[in-house]
């Protein structure tokens, strides 16, 4: 049993609710009590004294790509691209051609240490590494536990790189789906990892692959993790192709549900989002990526149900990408609060809720005990009615103190309880190694 005393505690991002001087009875993986002195009433054998800094439910991004970790500062031959299409032709499409095994992993462990240190406590990951796709999900579940993250896992299902490798990755999400789940029955619980069924884009899957991808969704019942209209090509491949909304096409092929993860969506016509709510599916938003590639802004935010914030490979710094969304959505004619931004935060909550039918996002009884502890010295008070303006012009990651996971403390006073020199030295060799593989592909 893990108690925490003196806690300003944040129960749920949206709306807010701020509690002061709580106490938050942990056991095993589930928050069982909370309430001021309530701690006397629990043989813990872990007490933290949090001395009232501050103590919310974990961070979530919702879309992300730890296979591009080893990217950054990138030293290869890159071609000049001018477009979306070639950005991922003469960067993307090389990287992850160029994974192994090694690399992938070193990939996975850097991920997950700075989505940890940051204050992210889950991380929706979405992998392509072509030339090792069978195994590659296990390689990464691997790095998630090593480090203690929680995640959502999925392999890109495509027809870019042939049939072969389409069918490699139906293979590959449908066995590690089973996987998971014969560990979970084995354990009695659910485990640290759930898995999406992943898929590239519409415009590089034909109907047969979304059919054989929906297969994989029903047996499983799993959702779809898909990038859809993250540029204007996508949409204009399926009307010129299949003369239908890009949305319109994957709900004839029963592919969206609640579980349906579906990233950036900045060309979604308002067909496309009234197909998104009535599926009660997640959108998830990654501005910093959207600027990154000049793909343009998702201005219709504001008329969809479930938006979740990610990063779509940018690191997993989730106070950046919140203060990047709302300082770009502040050009936008209609305009979104800061609520609007903590709600995007709380729905990567229940985005989890979905896939591993567990309560998320509120240190409550009976919520899972993903936690992020802040050492955020305010220089004015915080109440429910400001906490939105303090956490986007005032909480960083810097603050972040200590993270727990699953109940487990995982990150404490800023510190793993690992040397984590040696992992940061082995992937500059790994990324050494890959960059010079990217230069060998044509």
């Amino acid at each position: 049993m893990l108690l925490l005393k003196n806690a300003n505690v944040i129960h749920q991002f949206y709306p807010p609710k701020i509690k002061y001087n709580t106490d938050v009875v942990i056991n095993n993986d589930t928050i069982v009590d909370t309430g001021k002195d309530i701690g006397k009433n629990y043989n813990a054998e872990i007490v933290l004294d949090i001395d009232n800094k501050f103590v919310s439910a974990g961070l979530v991004c919702s879309h992300n790509h730890f296979y591009s970790a080893l990217a950054r500062g990138i030293l290869a031959n890159i071609k000049p691209s001018t477009d979306f299409v070639s950005i991922l032709k003469n960067l993307w499409w090389k990287l992850d051609r160029a994974l192994d095994e090694e690399s992938l992993f070193y990939s996975g462990l850097i991920g997950a240490l700075e989505s940890i240190k940051s204050g992210t406590t889950s991380v929706v990951d979405h992998n392509a590494s072509p030339t090792f796709i069978t195994g590659s999900l296990s390689t990464l579940k691997k790095a998630f536990e090593q480090i203690g993250l929680r995640g959502i896992l999925s392999y890109e299902i495509t027809d870019r790189n042939g049939n072969e490798g389409m069918k490699e990755g139906i293979n590959e999400s449908f066995e590690f789906i089973n996987k998971i789940e014969e560990e979970g029955k084995k354990s009695n619980s659910k485990n640290l990892i759930e898995a999406a069924v992943g898929a590239h884009a519409p415009f590089t899957l034909s109907d047969n692959s979304l059919k054989l991808i929906f297969d994989v969704v029903s047996k499983t019942k799993r959702g779809i993790h898909i990038h859809v209209s993250e540029d204007q090509y996508d949409s204009s491949f399926s009307h010129h192709n299949f003369g239908k909304d890009v949305l319109e096409r994957l709900e004839d092929l029963n592919l969206l549900d609640e579980k349906s993860i579906i990233a950036h969506g900045v060309y979604l016509t308002a067909n496309d989002i009234s197909i998104l709510n009535e599926h009660n599916s997640f959108l998830i938003h990654n501005p910093r990526s959207n600027m990154n590639n000049g793909v343009g802004y998702m201005n219709n935010l504001y008329k969809i149900k479930n938006v979740c914030l990610g990063t779509d490979g940018i690191g997993s710094n989730m106070f950046e990408e919140i203060k990047f969304g709302y300082f770009k959505n502040a050009d936008e004619k209609e305009k979104l609060g800061m609520n609007d931004y903590l709600n995007f935060i709380q729905n990567g909550n229940l985005l989890l809720e979905r896939y591993f039918a567990k309560k998320f996002g509120k240190v409550e009884k009976g919520y899972t005990a993903d936690l992020v502890i802040y050492d955020y010295n305010s220089p004015t008070p915080i109440v429910d009615e400001n906490f939105a303006s303090h956490f986007i012009y005032g909480f960083s990651s810097r603050d972040v103190d200590t993270v727990i996971i699953n109940g487990k403390i995982v990150y404490q006073d800023r510190k793993f309880s690992f040397d984590i020199k040696p992992i940061y030295k082995e992937a500059q060799e790994h990324a050494k190694k890959l960059w010079q593989r990217m230069n060998r592909i044509i």
